[in-house]
């Protein structure tokens, strides 16, 4: 968590966060290009690139024509990024926090990105039906485990033949507990990636009958 949200009033999973605006400008580089963003209090992230996001970033290796889905979008590091790579492709972001709905619009408006929707809601309502190359999600671990666990369970029903599930965490936040938990529901997880106490997990979930959903 952000230390800002240590101390807001609300957390950054509130659909309407009360924690006065301060909104500030921040950029990373990102293969090559600076990419320029604001951040704002009550959403996450409210320094700026938080290293869990920045190790998912870095393992997204998301192809030209996929379609992404940057699950608690933020202010938009991952989907936009995901979006540059994905020139030719189309990347959704969602979030429950409205505050972070209005940055990442904004943010993707900042960059020339053209190839992103943005939508307010919890975990996949916003998106229906819609199956992704790749689903991308640095959670609200704060939030509970209950509505991580949710999260995953709905995870295969999202991802289109041989998609692809990435997941940031650490030890804290019960990385490994969800590790065992996607490897006893789907089977195979791969660790794409370590650092800053961090790890990113990537599966190839396929929907079975003895798959756990809770």
């Amino acid at each position: 968590m952000d230390p800002d949200d240590d101390v807001a009033p609300d957390h950054y999973f509130s659909p309407r966060p009360a924690s006065a605006s301060q909104p500030k400008e921040r950029r990373f580089l990102y293969k090559g290009q600076i990419l320029t963003f604001v951040v704002d209090r009550g959403v996450f992230g409210s320094h700026g690139l938080d290293p869990g996001t920045a190790l998912l970033i870095e393992a997204l290796d998301v192809r030209p024509t996929d379609e992404v889905l940057d699950l608690g979008c933020g202010w938009g590091a991952v989907g936009i990024a995901a979006a540059k790579s994905a020139a030719q492709g189309q990347v959704v972001m969602t979030d429950v926090n409205r505050r972070a709905v209005y940055l990442s619009r904004g943010n993707a408006r900042r960059n020339g990105i053209t190839n992103v929707t943005v939508r307010s809601g919890k975990l996949f309502d916003p998106v229906g039906e819609t199956r992704f190359d790749v689903v991308a999600t640095n959670p609200p671990y704060h939030a509970g485990r209950p509505l991580v666990l949710e999260l995953l369970a709905q995870v295969p029903v999202h991802l289109k033949p041989g998609g692809r599930f990435l997941i940031v965490g650490k030890g804290s936040q019960g990385i490994k507990f969800y590790q065992e938990w996607m490897e006893q529901a789907w089977g195979s997880v791969e660790v794409r990636c370590r650092g800053s106490g961090y790890r990113v997990l990537e599966a190839r979930p396929e929907t079975r009958p003895d798959a756990r959903q809770t």
